[in-house]
Parts: structure tokens; sequence; C-alpha cells
């Protein structure tokens, strides 16, 4: 007997419960007296004994060894056997491995969206030490440059500490625009994250102090799409805004700048912002927020020891950059505000913070959706297991334990599930890369990094293995729960052993199917009739045939008036472009998201001391917008040639506005004063009121407002948007466009887009969620029918003899299937029953992305029930009709 063989009887005898330590002494001296034998003096045989076994510790590790070859030897036998059973079944393989690909891929792709957005470290230096800086119990992210200048240079909390602000560089000189994603940077911004350059050097603390030279930085996808990677980019002068900039650096591949749902392609110093602003530059404004702030705190630095001094340096900060025309509350407020960091490892976004809630919702759903897969699958795999009975049952008669089969049936499950993994896998890098387009909007594309990462790649592997776990373990259970000598006499047919069971745990998960597809369905109704109604609901202005062009006079460096002058210009100049019928400007865009609010008062009324009770938001408006826009005119007059800088100063209000400060009265003629901003309150004439039109967003209620005219203004705005009517095409008057406003300044750019599109883009979020919510149902609802039609279609092979006898003897055809569609209706019932439940509590958890319909909406569940119960009966008639043309002569004649 050879070493080898001697080791496997030790283990064998060691897996018998034997003391190993007793087994060995008997084996060497077993070998000892061979050796001996053959003429060996005894004490060299014993040392040839022991030199063929080694000491016990080498013969312990040899043990574990055999014990890993022979765990590996039966894995490639169950790997082997599991692949010729499943290439023997190819309907089968692909009917899994589809409805797994399909699950797991939906979960991968939400995973994937969730990873880049919220869990994925930024691709800098040691991410984990970051932090940002905010203003404590406000939540404020967004700073001041003065609060950032004396934070910068109080500080000795951070070892490097860098400020951004996002902004979209034009890189046209004049006509269309061209954007690029842009930053503001300042302080240390890429020594501080650990950038390195791929070519030329980056901007450093140095390079930002005012009076700096126009520098850049170009980002790395930037300089390989503009410039084909040429490293004589540096030095060239990359035109922004009109202004020349110089180029000095590349940043390294792979990095995206800190916010993420953007790809910054372009860096510029943070002083560099009075360069391109010019007399409009926000650097020495107490009230301009628009900075983000980071730091990577000293070494030995605990966050407690950060925001304690950050709480120090507070107040003298606040106290130093105090906005002079504040006054009240507001100014106190500022005074004790506190900074404090909050951890930074995964950068900012304002992407996040508006996608959050939807993807924790569709992780929700998405997982709904594996559970209907893995109960198809599982089904299938009992009907599986039921036509295996016979080769089962001789297999355990041969003297094979239950647990090796059982073992055996799970590699099979998990290497389906790793088949549909890899599916899934291919679907999600497609699908998820489809999500992002679909959250692209005007201004800049969004942007996440999809890449596949450990965490990726582990949520995939672990939802195979438990997803393999969850499908394959019932029914290899049940499958190996067969009496040999039943089995064997029923022989290939007949009533199955354990086929009642098999069957009853089938029913009920088909029960779950219908279910949770209910649910799935109901709650993509609701999304669905909220992306309709959001689609379709009265804005308070039209918008098709409507044309927006946003103006850009930033090349040109005006001063105010001259700049107020060019925007009227090309107001009266685009007025008479061929086909448009009206024309009109205004400062804030709605549905744009852009918000701006004051308080209003009444004179000689007591004034409210809540805010809520005199805040109003505030427009300002051309002479004919309400006409070019569609809002109609419901009372008073529109502003006219009257309404100009130095006269009485008019405002228009809609209808909120009237309501809510002009309860029972007219509000035309009427005196207000309006806290529009650090000036003193202005006093206006109400001269009209029109329709309530929506302000910020589809889903506000009607919120007071008041528009002022844009020909009385003496200050400039801070954006112009022009709407142009027109009863064509409104994409063909861009040309047109495009030369009227070269007329009036050639250096002026513009960007040009229609209303609808808009108002459609401010809809991406729920466009998204009706668009899964609805694929995802309807999926749900295609995996219950396969279950619900794969469980009748056992019960009518099964129940072949029965039905056989009872059309022989005479039974209709007619009742045979009412028969079976009334199984069908016993089973789907009290499922519709536990999903109507579901679908009630599953619609309180999406009200609040809810518009216009509610969760218990009775006619919605109505449509649900019905939808999924015509459903449910079409997958039972399809197996009710076969059993019903069945011939009995044929049935009987299998027994």
């Amino acid at each position: 007997m050879s070493w080898l063989a001697r080791l496997q009887n030790l283990v064998r005898s060691a897996r018998h419960g034997r003391d190993l330590d007793r087994e060995l002494d008997f084996h060497l001296a077993e070998l000892a007296d061979t050796l001996e034998a053959r003429g060996l003096p005894r004490a060299e045989a014993e040392r040839a004994a022991r030199r063929q076994f080694g000491h016990r510790a080498g013969v312990r590790e040899a043990t574990r060894e055999v014990d890993i070859v022979a765990w590996l030897g039966t894995l490639s036998q169950d790997l082997r056997y599991a692949v010729r059973g499943l290439r023997a079944s190819p309907g089968f393989t692909l009917t899994v491995m589809l409805s797994l690909g399909l699950g797991i891929g939906a979960n991968t792709a939400i995973f994937s969206l969730f990873n880049a957005l919220l869990l994925r470290s930024l691709p800098v230096t040691e991410p984990q030490a970051l932090v940002q800086v905010t203003r404590g119990e406000t939540g404020g992210a967004e700073f001041t440059n003065p609060i950032w200048e004396a934070l910068r240079r109080e500080q000795d909390i951070f070892s490097g500490i860098l400020a951004f602000s996002y902004t979209p560089f034009n890189l046209a000189s004049s006509g269309e625009a061209r954007h690029v994603p842009g930053n503001f940077v300042g302080g240390d911004f890429f020594p501080a994250l650990g950038v390195r350059p791929a070519a030329g050097r980056l901007l450093s603390g140095a390079d930002d102090y005012r009076g700096c030279p126009a520098l850049a930085v170009l980002g790395h996808g930037f300089w390989q799409s503009e410039y084909g990677g040429d490293p004589g980019v540096i030095g060239r002068t990359l035109t922004l805004e009109g202004r020349g900039f110089e180029v000095i650096g590349v940043a390294q591949a792979g990095f995206f700048g800190v916010e993420v749902g953007r790809s910054v392609q372009v860096y510029v110093p943070l002083c560099a912002e009075a360069i391109i602003q010019g007399t409009n530059s926000g650097l020495d404004v107490r009230a301009y927020w628009f900075l983000t702030i980071l730091g990577r705190p000293r070494p030995g630095l605990a966050a407690a020891d950060v925001d304690g001094r950050l709480a120090a340096l507070s107040p003298g900060i606040f106290a130093a950059t105090a906005p002079t025309d504040w006054d009240g509350d507001n100014l106190r407020s500022y005074r004790e505000s506190r900074l404090q960091a909050v951890p930074a490892a995964t950068g900012v976004s304002e992407m996040r913070l508006t996608y959050r809630p939807a993807l924790l919702m569709l992780t929700g759903v998405v997982a709904l959706v594996l559970l209907i897969a893995c109960a198809n699958v599982a089904n299938l795999l009992l009907a599986r297991g039921a036509a295996r009975r016979h080769e089962i049952a001789m297999r355990l008669a041969l003297g094979a334990s239950r647990a090796r089969l059982i073992r055996q049936a799970l590699t099979e499950s998990l290497l389906l599930a790793l088949l549909g993994a890899g599916l899934g896998v291919c679907f999600a890098r497609w699908s998820s890369a489809l999500l992002v387009r679909m959250l692209t909007t005007r201004g800049g594309g969004v942007w996440l990094d999809l890449s596949p990462d450990l965490r990726l790649l582990g949520f995939t592997a672990g939802i195979a293995v438990l997803t393999g776990l969850l499908f394959g373990l019932i029914p290899a259970w049940r499958a190996t729960r067969v009496d040999p000598q039943g089995a064997m006499r029923a022989g290939g047919r007949g009533v199955v052993a354990g086929g009642s069971a098999r069957l009853t745990l089938g029913k009920g998960l088909v029960l779950a199917q219908v279910a949770l597809s209910l649910v799935l369905v109901s709650g993509a109704a609701l999304l669905l009739g909220t992306f309709r109604t959001l689609a379709t609901v009265d804005p308070g202005f039209e918008r098709e045939g409507r044309l927006a062009v946003n103006l850009n006079l930033i090349a040109g460096g005006y001063g105010d008036a001259r700049r107020i002058a060019l925007e009227r210009q090309v107001l009266e100049r685009l007025r008479l472009v061929p086909g448009v019928q009206e024309a009109g400007s205004v400062m804030v865009l709605p549905v744009s998201g852009a918000g701006w609010n004051g308080g209003v008062f009444r004179p000689g009324r007591p004034e409210p001391t809540e805010w809520e009770q005199r805040v109003s938001y505030f427009n300002r408006v051309s002479r004919g917008y309400f006409s070019a826009s569609g809002t109609r005119l419901v009372a008073g007059r529109d502003f006219g040639p009257d309404d100009v800088a130095g006269g009485p100063t008019a405002v228009i209000v809609n209808q909120a506005m009237a309501s809510k400060f002009f309860p029972g009265e007219s509000p035309i003629g009427q005196s207000l004063l309006l806290e529009t901003g650090p000036d003193p309150r202005l006093a206006v004439t109400v001269v009209g009121v029109v329709e309530d039109a929506k302000y910020r967003n589809l889903r506000e209620a009607p919120e007071p407002i008041v528009y002022s005219a844009l020909e009385q203004a003496t200050d400039p705005s801070w954006a112009i948007t022009y709407i142009l009517k027109t009863d064509g095409a409104p994409d063909a008057l861009v040309p047109s466009v495009r030369a009227a406003i070269a007329e009036v300044d050639p250096r002026a750019s513009f960007s040009a887009f229609t209303v609808e599109s808009q108002v459609a883009r401010s809809l991406a979020r729920e466009r998204l969620l009706a668009t899964l919510a609805g694929f995802f149902g309807g999926l749900a609802l295609v995996l219950a029918l396969v279950g619900l039609y794969g469980i009748m279609a056992y019960n009518v092979a099964r129940r072949r003899n029965e039905i056989g006898i009872r059309l022989a003897l005479g039974a209709e055809r007619q009742r045979v299937l009412r028969m079976i569609v009334g199984e069908v209706g016993r089973l789907v019932v009290p499922g519709l029953a536990l999903g109507l439940a579901g679908a009630l509590a599953g619609g309180r958890l999406v009200e609040s992305f809810l518009y216009g319909v509610r969760p218990g909406d009775p006619a919605t569940l109505g449509a649900t029930l019905a939808l999924v119960l015509f459903v449910a009966l079409a997958a039972g008639a399809i197996p009710a009709w076969r059993a019903a043309r069945m011939n009995p002569m044929t049935a009987l004649r299998e027994d």
C-alpha cells in the first residue's frame, strides 16, 4: 500500500471518530514489521517507517491537505455533473439565466449608481482624511469669498485647505455658446488633494492672489478630446468667456474634481473670477455665497479638535465679514454662525441630495424583482427535481447520502446563479450607462464614475451566491426527500413521491409572486400617474411654440449701464425677427429651479412677525413678456412704454399674491413696500394681476409672486432669458436669432432651447422613476406569469390520468376548462389579497414622490388589480385549454 493510500486510511479513521495518534502508531508498527521481515534490523526498520510517515504534526498537516484535495475533487465532480445536466436542458438553463440575469442585473445597475453617487471615494490621495467646512446647525455649505479669505489666513487646523466654485465656461467668443464644466479653485486645491500633473504643472496657493494672471489647467479628458493629448498644449491660450487664459498644465487621468455628478474639464484660479466678471465680480461681495471649502486636517487632530478650533475661529471670522447692509435678525444670526467640519471622503454633490431618496426606493423595488425571479427559478427547480425523482431514488438506494445529493444540487444552483450574474453584469453595464444619459440636463451632462470596483464586484458576487442559496436550498431539500422504494415502484410516471408537497410549495411561491408583482405594478402605476400629471399640468404659461434664448455679454466687459442698454436693444431686435409673433425677457426663468424672494409689506398696516406671512417671490420681466410666454392678464394692465427708469415704480402680482396680501379687495392701484435686497424698502404700485404660474418647479403650489419691470431696473440682472413666441418650429428660429444678436453686438454669445424641453428637463427625476418603475413592474408581471404558467402546466401534467378518466366517462371539455381555471382563481385571489395590503403599505412609502395621485387611489388600485388578474387568468388558461383538448385514450395508455 502506498504512503498516500495509508494516509487516506488515517483520514478516514479520524473522520469516523478514531484516535489519529493511535492509528499512526499502529501503521508505523505495521510498516516496521514489514521492513524487518525483509531483513532490516528492528531499529533501522522503525527509522525507515518514520521517514515514510514523518512526525505527527506533519501527518496532521498532510491530513488537512488531503481534506482539501478530496473536497476539490468532489467539487470538480459536482461541477462536471451540473454542466452536463444544464447542457442537456438548454430551455431550462436559458430560462433560468434570463430570469436571474434580469433580476441580478437590475440590482447591480441600481447599486452601481448608488455606489458611484453615494459610496465611492474621491480619486485623490487618502480621501478618508478630507473634511468639508459647513455652517454648523444651519447646514449651509456655501461661503462668501471674504469668509474664505479670512479662514485661509487665520486657520492653523489644516495642512491643506481649498475652495472651489462650479461654473460652466463658454469656449465660444461669439455666436452660440459652447459650455464646458469648469471650476474656480482657491488655495492649495491640487496639492491638498494630492493630484499630480499629466503634463506641465498644476495650480497652487501661490497662484491665487488678487490681480493674478489668467492661468488655466485642463482636465485629462478635455485634453484628450480637444487636443488629442498633445503635450504642446502647455503655453497655448484657451479662450474662456472671451478672455484668453494660458494653459499651464493638465490634471492626472481619472481626476474629475471633487463634485460628484460632474466631470470638470477646466480649472482656473479663484482670483481670475474678477478677470471674467469685471465690475460684476463677487470676490468682495459679503452676501455672495458661491464657494465650497474642504480641508485636510493636520496629522494628530481628531474630529473633535477640528470642530473645537473652527468654533473658536468663528466669532472673529463672522464679525469681520458681516454684510454692512444687513441689520436686525439676519445680522445677528450671521454673527452667531459657527463653523464645523463633516467627513468628505466621497466629495460633495447637489445631485446626491436630489437622487438619494429615489435610489433608496429603487433599491427596494429591484430587491422585490429579484425575489420574484428567485421564486420563479425555485419553481422550475422543484419541477426539475420532481422529474429526476427516479434518478435521485436510485442514487439513494446505491448508498449516496442525502447531504451529498443536496450539495450536488446546490452546486448546480450556484452555477446557474453565477451564469445569471454574468449575464446580469452585461445588462447592468448597459443599463446603468443608459440611466446616466437619462439624467443628462442642459448646461452640462451628468457624469458618474461607473467603472467596476471591489465594492461593486463584491456586491455582485455576494448577491449571486445569496440568490443561488435562496432559490436552490429548498428545492434541493425537497428533491432529496424521496422514498427510494416508492419512487422505484412508481417508475417513470404516475403519482410522484412528495409531489403533493412540491405542488403545495410551488403554489405558495406563485402566490407570493402574484402578491409582489401587484405591489410593484401598483407602485409603477402611481409613479407613472405622477409623471403624466406633471407632464400635463397647466404651468401658467405655454410650453409649445416658444423658444428661450439665454444672452451672454461677459465677453464685452461692459459696465452696468451699457449692459442694460444692450440687453434692451437685443430684445427690440428679436421682436423684428421673421416668424417671431411676440418677444419678452425674464430674469428668473420659470421651472429652472432658481429663485429670488424677500419681504412684502403694506404701508400703514401692522407688519407680520412671521417670515412666512410676509415672504413673496420676485421676478423681473419686460414689456410683452406675459403675452410671449402665454401667461394671461386677469386684471389691470401690462407694463407699457411709460414704465421706465425714473418714473413711478409699477409691479404686477399673480393671483396667489393678490389673495394673500389683498383678501377681499382689488390690488389694482394699491401700494406695497418690497424688501428685494440690501437696499431700503422699495415703494411700488400694483398695476395688474396675472394668472398663477409655476416658479421654481412644477410640483409647487401657487406661490405669491411680484413682477417688476425690467425697463425700470437701474442695476443689471444676474441673467436674462428671452422668450420668443412663434407659430412654427421654435428651433427654426435659431439662425435668425444668431444673426439678430450679432447685429447688436458681435461679441455676444447665446444658447437657445425650447421652453418645452426646459419643462421636460425639470422632470428628469420623475421621468427616471416612472420609466424604471414601469419596466420593473412589467418585468415582475412577466415573471409571475411564467411562474403561474409553470405550476399550472405541472399540475395538469400530474393529473393527466385523472383528466383522461373524466373525459372518458363523459365529462364536458368546458367543465374541465372551468375546473382548471377555477384552480387558477383559487391560487390568484389570495395572492391579490396579500398584494393589495402590500400595495397600500408600499404606496405610503413612495408618497413623497407622488403628485396628483394618492397612495390608496381606488382607480389606480382597481386598474392594477384588473391587470394582474387578467394576466394571471391568461397564464392559467393555456394549460387549461390544453387539458380540455386532451385525448383521453392517449392519457390512459400512458399508465
